[in-house]
C-alpha cells in the first residue's frame, strides 16, 4: 500500500548507549506514525530521548532496534527529504544571510539558487537582508534565516529541536505565529521537540508526551481546536491542564482544577 509523501513511521524502536561499559536505555518500544502534512510536538522531561528520536528521524543515528521509515522506506542516513532547525540558529558567521540560505544548494545552478534564496527570504519576511551578516540580526531574525535555509531544500519533513527556546517571550510568541504560517503555506510535515506546553498546544495537531528515561510514549493528545488558537479559551486551558497532570504538575498549576 502506498504511503503519502511526508509520512514518518517509528515501529518498535528502542535505543541504548554504552556508558562506563554499561548499557543505558534511552528509548523503549516507541511506536508512532507522523501523518503527512501534520504538525506534531513531542513533550517530555530533559533526558527522556526526544532529541535522540529526532536524530534517528534525521538519519544521524542508525544503530537501534526497530524501524524508522519515511514514505514506507527505511531511513538509512541523512537525506534531502528532511530538514532540521536547532535551538541555536547555527548560521555561519562569515557568510551573508543569502549565502547561509544557499548553503547546501551547491548542486543547483546560480540562477536557480538565487530564485530559491529570494523565495525563502521573502517567505520568512527577510527580503532585503540578503547582504547582512548573522551578527547584524536579532535572535528572531537569525532563526527565520535558519528556517529559510532548511526550507530552501524543499524537504518533505522539517524537524525542529527547540527552535524557539533561546528567544525572549514576546519574540517567541511572534515566531510561533510565523511557524504556523509557514507550515500552512508549505504544507509539509513538521515535528517539533519543545518543553513549552503552550507552544505545543498552539501549534500542534497532535502532542506526544514521553516519560522520563527510558523514554516511552505515555500519551498522545489530538488537538481538536481550529486555528488560530485562543490561548485564553477554556478549551486551550483544559488541554494544558491535561498535559500538566501527565507530568504531575496539575496541583501546582492554578487553573488545573478550576475549569
Amino acid at each position: 500500500m502506498s504511503v503519502a509523501k511526508g509520512t514518518l513511521e517509528i515501529r518498535n524502536l528502542s535505543k541504548s548507549y554504552v556508558v562506563d561499559n554499561n548499557p543505558l536505555q534511552i528509548l523503549k518500544n516507541i511506536n508512532i506514525t507522523f501523518p503527512a502534512g501534520a504538525f506534531v510536538s513531542i513533550l517530555g522531561s530533559s533526558g527522556c530521548g526526544k532529541t535522540t528520536l529526532l536524530r534517528i528521524m534525521l538519519g544521524l543515528e542508525t544503530s537501534y532496534e526497530g524501524d524508522a521509515l519515511i514514505d514506507g522506506e527505511k531511513i538509512e542516513g541523512p537525506g534531502s527529504n528532511r530538514g532540521i532547525v536547532f535551538q541555536d540558529h547555527r548560521l555561519l558567521p562569515w557568510l551573508t544571510v543569502g549565502e547561509n540560505v544557499a548553503f547546501g544548494l551547491d548542486k543547483l545552478n546560480r540562477k536557480t539558487k538565487k530564485l530559491l534564496v529570494d523565495e525563502h527570504l521573502k517567505l520568512v519576511g527577510l527580503s532585503g537582508f540578503e547582504g547582512a551578516y548573522p551578527a547584524q540580526l536579532s535572535g528572531g531574525m537569525a532563526q527565520r534565516v535558519a528556517i529559510a535555509r532548511a526550507l530552501a531544500n524543499k524537504p518533505e519533513i522539517l524537524l525542529l529541536d527547540e527552535p524557539l527556546g533561546a528567544l525572549d517571550a514576546l519574540t517567541r510568541m511572534y515566531m510561533q505565529k510565523e511557524l504556523e504560517r509557514l507550515w500552512e503555506f508549505e504544507k509539509i510535515t513538521m515535528i517539533m521537540v519543545t518543553h513549552d506546553v503552550d507552544e505545543a498546544i498552539y501549534l500542534s495537531d497532535k502532542i506526544i508526551i514521553m516519560s522520563s528515561r527510558p523514554g516511552i510514549i505515555n500519551k498522545i493528545i489530538n488537538i481538536p481546536s481550529s486555528r488560530p488558537r485562543d490561548r485564553a479559551s477554556s478549551e486551550f486551558m483544559q488541554i494544558k491542564a491535561e498535559i500538566l497532570n501527565e507530568f504531575h504538575l496539575g496541583s501546582e498549576y492554578p487553573f488545573a482544577y478550576a475549569i
